[in-house]
């Protein structure tokens, strides 16, 4: 059972709510089936979600043989050109077509 409380942080506590929360002070935390306790083993494989996010998005650097004429095209997008080229490759990756013409 759920019960929602409005509190509004500017106004200094009321009596009542002062006794709810010495009252909730005493009470045991007691897990149930919609948020059961969890295992030694499940928090040691918890991690933080920006943790993950970052190493989804970490580039990698690789050696890549250019073509003359493909590196003055890249370098004639100036500054960024790399990211540039990046977002190419990904986007002709993605597409079977592409790489079905290439192969």
């Amino acid at each position: 059972m759920n019960i929602r409380k409005e509190i509004n942080l500017d106004a200094p506590l009321t009596e009542e709510q002062k006794e709810m929360l010495e009252m909730l002070k005493s009470r045991p935390v007691q897990p149930d089936e919609d948020c059961p306790e969890l295992t030694e083993e499940q928090i040691g494989q918890m991690v933080r979600v920006s943790e993950l996010r970052r190493e989804e998005r970490r580039k990698q650097t690789v050696t890549l043989r250019l073509s003359p004429q493909a590196v003055r095209t890249a370098k004639s997008l100036g500054k960024g050109y790399t990211s540039v080229l990046s977002r190419i490759l990904e986007a002709a990756l993605t597409d079977a077509d592409i790489i079905k013409h290439y192969l």
